[in-house]
């Protein structure tokens, strides 16, 4: 990762679909499997917390595109994959707090499961409160428990995906554009949902390469 550009800007809805090209497909996985692997064993190896800030700050400084390049293109359940995912999430919410916090209310208040206690917003949760949270759980992620955190983001974008698709419904008779960019939402949070918690318990069992 450099740092030594100026933060462009880039949108989280269209990194979801974006594509990049590779020379070298075997070379590229390699590099991704390599630098996701190093830098989280240096992180807990060396516990510096001026480290650990960097790496949350990271797309806030410099946008997604440097990680999108390492990472995006790995399998789902491997390291980079889930470390590209928690990135996604995390840019996700910065990008706009604001619908973040109105699809977790509303997923707060619909979904019937642990999943708003797993994840761990406060109830209700500002927008702040969401980015501080996300935050945490990345924090979480290099200094603390992986699988954790990504059982923790797993049950946030559970309940963002609920109150996306409840929200969905909401507008689908007045809005049918909006109705679908919501569905489209609730279907890419519920898979990387699934990712991550495949990829906590992949962790669990030291088989997440």
């Amino acid at each position: 990762m450099t740092s030594d550009f100026s933060k462009p800007v880039f949108r989280p809805s269209g990194t979801f679909d974006r594509l990049f090209s590779s020379e070298d497909p075997a070379e590229v996985s390699r590099a991704a499997h390599s630098t996701a692997t190093t830098l989280l064993a240096r992180v807990r190896r060396e516990e510096d917390p001026e480290v650990v800030e960097r790496l949350i700050s990271f797309t806030a400084s410099h946008g997604i595109d440097d990680i999108a390049q390492l990472w995006s293109r790995s399998p789902a359940k491997s390291l980079p994959g889930a470390l590209w995912r928690l990135y996604l999430v995390q840019l996700s919410i910065h990008d706009d707090p604001q619908t973040a916090s109105l699809l977790y209310e509303r997923g707060r208040g619909e979904l019937r499961t642990g999943d708003q206690v797993v994840a761990g917003a406060p109830a209700p949760a500002t927008p702040a409160e969401l980015v501080a949270l996300i935050d945490t759980i990345l924090r979480g992620a290099f200094t603390g428990d992986f699988a954790v955190a990504l059982d923790r983001t797993a049950a946030f974008c559970r309940v963002q995906a609920s109150g996306a698709t409840h929200l969905a419904d909401d507008y689908e008779a007045t809005e049918p554009e909006r109705s679908s960019q919501l569905t489209r939402r609730a279907l890419r949070l519920s898979s990387i949902a699934e990712d991550l918690a495949v990829a906590s318990r992949m962790w669990r069992r030291d088989d997440l390469g």
